[in-house]
């Protein structure tokens, strides 16, 4: 099969059989809380056993962290009396694609149903974001589309190497700052354009890439996509890359701030919503249909940005879900802090984006609050299910734009600590928007995150209490 036909292959349980008629191995992976792929290489046999009934996912992975250590605030899936049953691995056909990099391996997503329910699992990413991307479509007929930028560091080590040493002195790629060169990355060309080349056949299409602010930092903007497709490439994005750095030598890192002295790594998410014409929803075609907050954003436009902005206090644990990612959130260091926009502005927390910088048809806002370390279905469904509620209830922009004499608003939390407070509260945009039953779970698994950092006992308070205290 050749690369354009495994690209523009759709895969059903009618040609299923056909496609991997060559392979032996079928890989399958679903994501988990953080973001990460747990999955496994399947026997096609198997594989194609399960494609109608789906096979056997252990609920346990769902009650451990990123480190395999079990939650310690207990969650539904973990505890000593907890069974460990299994989950139904549902496959998504249409998520099909073939990995470069281990000699054209078909690869194909999951999604958890609840074996005991046999509903769609409340806290599987895809299912959440897929959950968004239904409402969108029933209730407005649209579709949202979506891009992210992600910055990423490359150093010169290994996951062995790093341990050696204590994850100090870490050596990047490249040395000091140099944005937008040309000449950094010709002295790891093969690395860039082998990732560039084999995420085009992963299916997982980078319109952009360069150098940025930095020793070893990268931007790298996933191609805009519908929502659903977003969060895929966006995930497999991070782990592909991680996987591609690894062939040649290096380590790719998404963590938000793993330099004190410089800026951290962003996940900015592009967002705006398509009607069945494919006409974008956020310019006002009619004139009719214009603001009165800008001439070029219309009324669907100024609610669904009202949504995000109200409720992003409440969703920052999702948006910035470790301890590191609050690191990045330092006034004048390219990191939003509060509750904020402006057309075409970098400094505040949403940058909307209307002609003359772009067309119509493009008309989008960026959200520049997430970092790097985000799990890409949480964040996109978030973002797209405050932006919906802000429509249906039609809310109004909470501060006016910066550039127009508008002040910063509501200051974002400055730790998870604070953000996991913002989500619980009883009256929180989150549980509105997202759902007791998702938000008491994901509150649960970063009271754990700040629990493990409350318990740890850091390089800082040994160089600054050991001697002196």
């Amino acid at each position: 099969m050749t690369m354009s036909d495994t690209i523009n292959t759709v895969v059903t349980p009618d040609n299923v059989h056909e496609v991997l008629k060559d392979d032996v191995t079928v890989k399958v992976a679903i994501v988990d809380i953080d973001g990460i792929l747990r999955g496994k290489l399947m026997h096609k046999e198997k594989f194609l056993g399960a494609v109608n009934s789906g096979y056997g996912f252990t609920a346990g992975l769902f009650g451990i962290d990123m480190q395999d250590s079990y939650y310690t605030v207990p969650v539904e899936f973990s505890g000593k009396d907890y069974p460990f049953f299994d989950l139904i691995a549902k496959v998504d056909l249409s998520s099909y694609r073939r990995i470069p990099w281990e000699e054209d391996t078909p690869f194909f997503f999951a999604q958890l149903i609840h074996s005991q329910t046999n509903e769609p699992l409340y806290c599987c990413p895809r299912t959440f974001l897929q959950s968004a991307v239904d409402t969108c479509e029933q209730d407005l007929q649209a579709t949202a589309h979506c891009g992210v930028e992600f910055e990423f560091i490359c150093f010169k080590e290994s996951a062995e190497s790093l341990d050696e040493k204590g994850y100090a002195n870490r050596k990047p790629i490249t040395v000091g700052h140099h944005c937008y060169s040309l000449i950094r990355p010709t002295k790891n060309q093969e690395f860039c354009y082998n990732a560039f080349k084999w995420l085009h056949k992963f299916r997982v299409d980078v319109e952009s890439w360069h150098t940025e602010l930095g020793p070893g930092v990268f931007e790298a903007a996933i191609k805009y996509a519908d929502a659903k497709e977003a969060g895929d490439r966006c995930t497999l994005f991070k782990t592909s890359m991680k996987q591609i750095a690894m062939h040649h030598g290096i380590m790719a890192s998404f963590m938000a701030k793993p330099y004190q002295e410089f800026p951290g790594c962003s996940g900015h998410i592009h967002m705006s919503l398509m009607d069945k014409q494919g006409k974008n929803m956020f310019y006002p075609f009619d004139p009719s249909d214009a603001s009165t907050v800008h001439p070029q954003m219309s009324k669907t436009f100024v609610h669904f940005l009202a949504g995000v902005l109200h409720g992003l206090p409440s969703i920052m644990a999702i948006l910035a879900p470790t301890v590191n990612s609050y690191k990045r959130y330092i006034p004048n260091f390219w990191a939003p802090i509060s509750v904020s926009w402006g057309v075409e502005n970098r400094a505040a927390g949403a940058r909307v984006i209307v002609p003359p910088t772009t067309s119509p048809n493009s008309t989008r806002f960026e959200l520049r609050v997430p970092g790097a370390d985000i799990n890409p279905h949480l964040a996109i469904g978030a973002v797209l299910k405050c932006g919906l509620w802000g429509i249906k209830s039609a809310q109004e922009l909470p501060v006016s734009a910066l550039e127009e004499g508008g002040k910063h608003g509501q200051p974002l939390a400055r730790s998870l600590q604070e953000s996991v407070v913002a989500m619980d509260a009883e009256s929180s945009v989150a549980r509105q928007v997202l759902g007791n039953t998702f938000v008491d779970h994901f509150v649960k698994t970063r009271k754990h995150e700040w629990n493990t950092w409350q318990n740890a006992v850091t390089d800082y308070e040994l160089k600054r209490y050991m001697e002196l205290i």
